[in-house]
């Protein structure tokens, strides 16, 4: 599941966020509770499901 931030940046598990310590292939429900968008810094919990 692919989940969209505000600001546009779509975190795609496939891909993860590497530079920020989020493996590839680490579904949401596993990115640390405190990680932030790599593009704006908003919290995870701003993010909804991508269409």
């Amino acid at each position: 599941m692919k989940m969209e931030c505000p600001c546009g940046y779509i975190y795609d598990p496939e891909e993860g966020d590497y530079e920020n310590g989020v493996d590839p292939g680490t579904p949401w429900d596993k990115v640390p509770s405190d990680w932030l968008c790599p593009k704006c810094g908003a919290e995870k919990e701003d993010f909804w499901e991508a269409d």
